[in-house]
């Protein structure tokens, strides 16, 4: 059966489930309040049949489902060379189906229970990555399309083949638009000229290039210039050739007795005017005009292609810092997984140990030994369930990843608040001092934030009962924002400076304490690195440990 839910407009996602509680979660109550457009089949047979006949955006596909499942799913689509991302569905814990599932092509997983925000986080990534991949290839077909048009005016006018090989080769505008008025003044053998480029919000038009321009006008170059005459054909938006007498009455006569002018047109709206004089009153004829408004023709086409080796280069460099920041963002959470398996399997093997005792010595009455293991369990379980709530708690900062500057004071504060609890729970007291005005750093807010939390976590797991932990914020002369934060406690043995931020941990220093979730310290430093920043640890103190980073300030 198939059952799809529509909305007015959104990508089409295909759900490939056949437990309907899951499925009507999943598909109703997070996809389609989110805008989606959402199809749900109960098998991977009908998910095959549908992918191929209906094409959709991406398909979520139950993992564990009986018959068969996502994976048979994933290498049935790729026989078929059908490339639709896939995400699998998978209940915990599944960590060995999920990496069999990756390495056959999967695009993500969603590991189920699952809360409707990290379903939308999944897709909204997935589908992110697709939006990426569509516009990068409707790009290159316009740039291809703007290539062909180029082509075939080279072929169609082979008298000013020169003027195509020229412009073809050059991106940068300055130089563009000094081949193209070179090639002007020579195919209608004028004795000077002008090329003149409309600014990008306005009417006036900037002198971009000139050639035989007396000395008196070149203060005018790069700027807006009335030349008294360009502006009729801005108006007009018709070629104007003049000469004789009508010139005379001109300010430019005083350049030349013969004038040419051409606009150049993209899109029909006029970008730029070519202007060509010789300085003897010889008009120029129907064939030289035609010529210029060819090369009029290839300046449109060299401008419009320039701006679309720009806008190409510019989306590579913005999908390269993508790409870079959601790798990090990967070892992050990889290094957050593996943090919450150190915690939590000691606790659940003492739990499992003092329940085991229970079950052997069974009797009528419970004496005071177990007791004290019930009291063991119950203190192990509730460990267990902090842990658990810190695994919850969103690790990304109020207002969401952002590649723009943001105010690392606030950072620092919402952390310092969130890890109060768990110093607190330690006997550690946790102070922050951070200046009254804002402190704006740039970077991705959110790796930001879990270096802090991995810095206080690491503070607090030494810091002894009784201890202080502070955290500092300044500007320092250098232009950079500082995070200092000292615990008492353990000493750092000034041998394992060097080895600190390049092992997991060091496995003479005793994690006696929970200090909630953070990253590692050789993650912390791969964060604080990625954003030109530096961290180092202080070895100088008699009780103690003082972590130092430091961040440029946003310009």
């Amino acid at each position: 059966m198939i059952v799809t839910m529509a909305t007015a407009t959104g990508e089409r996602i295909l759900v490939v489930e056949n437990d309907a509680m899951i499925a009507d979660l999943v598909a109703r109550q997070a996809l389609q309040s989110a805008g989606y457009q959402v199809t749900i089949v109960a098998d991977s047979g009908a998910a095959i049949s549908h992918a191929l006949q209906f094409a959709p955006d991406m398909i979520l596909a139950d993992l564990d489902q009986p018959g068969l499942n996502a994976r048979d799913l994933i290498v049935a689509l790729s026989s078929r060379n059908v490339d639709i991302p896939v995400v699998v569905l998978a209940q915990k814990p599944s960590e060995g189906n999920i990496l069999q599932s990756f390495r056959l092509g999967a695009a993500d997983f969603i590991l189920w229970p699952a809360r409707e925000a990290e379903v939308i986080n999944v897709v909204e990534r997935v589908l992110g990555r697709v939006r990426e991949r569509r516009e990068r290839d409707r790009l290159a077909r316009q740039l291809q399309q703007t290539n062909q048009e180029l082509q075939q005016r080279v072929h169609e006018l082979t008298t000013i083949f020169s003027i195509g090989k020229a412009v073809t080769s050059t991106t940068t505008p300055k130089l563009l638009f000094e081949k193209i008025l070179e090639a002007a003044v020579h195919i209608t053998k004028a004795d000077l000229g002008w090329f003149q480029v409309k600014e990008d919000q306005g009417k006036l038009f900037v002198l971009a290039a000139q050639r035989g321009l007396p000395p008196s006008l070149l203060e005018n170059l790069n700027k807006p210039w009335d030349d008294g005459i360009s502006s009729l054909v801005a108006m007009s938006g018709e070629p104007l050739a003049i000469s004789g007498d009508t010139l005379k009455r001109l300010k430019i006569s005083s350049l030349g007795e013969s004038a040419l002018i051409v606009p150049v047109k993209a899109q029909k709206q006029i970008v730029a005017l070519l202007v060509v004089m010789r300085k003897q009153a010889r008009a120029f004829s129907a064939s030289e005009q035609r010529l210029l408004e060819a090369a009029a023709d290839y300046a449109a086409i060299s401008l419009v292609n320039a701006a679309l080796f720009r806008t190409v280069e510019n989306h590579m460099r913005l999908s390269q810092y993508s790409a870079e920041t959601a790798a990090l963002g990967k070892r992050i959470s990889d290094d957050l997984l593996q943090k919450a398996r150190v915690e939590i399997y000691p606790a659940l093997e003492i739990a499992e140990r003092a329940v085991q005792r229970l079950m052997k010595e069974l009797l009528p009455r419970w004496t005071n030994e177990q007791r004290r293991l019930l009291a063991e369990v119950q203190k192990q379980i509730l460990a267990l369930h902090r842990i658990t709530a810190d695994i919850l708690v969103p690790t990304q900062t109020e207002g969401g990843s952002t590649s723009a500057s943001f105010n690392l004071s606030e950072v620092v504060q919402q952390y310092t608040v969130r890890f109060r609890h768990f110093a607190q729970q330690n006997s550690v007291t946790l102070v922050v001092e951070t200046p009254a005005q804002p402190v704006l750093v740039q970077g991705e807010a959110e790796h930001i934030a879990q270096a802090v939390a991995g810095l206080l976590s690491n503070a607090i797991r030494y810091c002894q009962p009784g201890g202080r932990i502070t955290v500092t914020l300044t500007r320092t002369t250098e232009g950079m924002a500082q995070v200092v934060i000292e615990n008492t406690g353990e000493k750092i043995d000034p041998k394992d400076l060097d080895a600190l931020f390049s092992k997991p941990a060091l496995k003479d220093r005793k994690e006696l304490r929970f200090g909630g979730f953070g990253v590692g310290l050789p993650m912390v430093k791969e964060i604080i690195t990625r954003y030109r920043g530096k961290l180092w640890a202080d070895s100088n103190r008699k009780d103690g440990a003082r972590f130092t980073f430091t961040l440029p300030l946003a310009k």
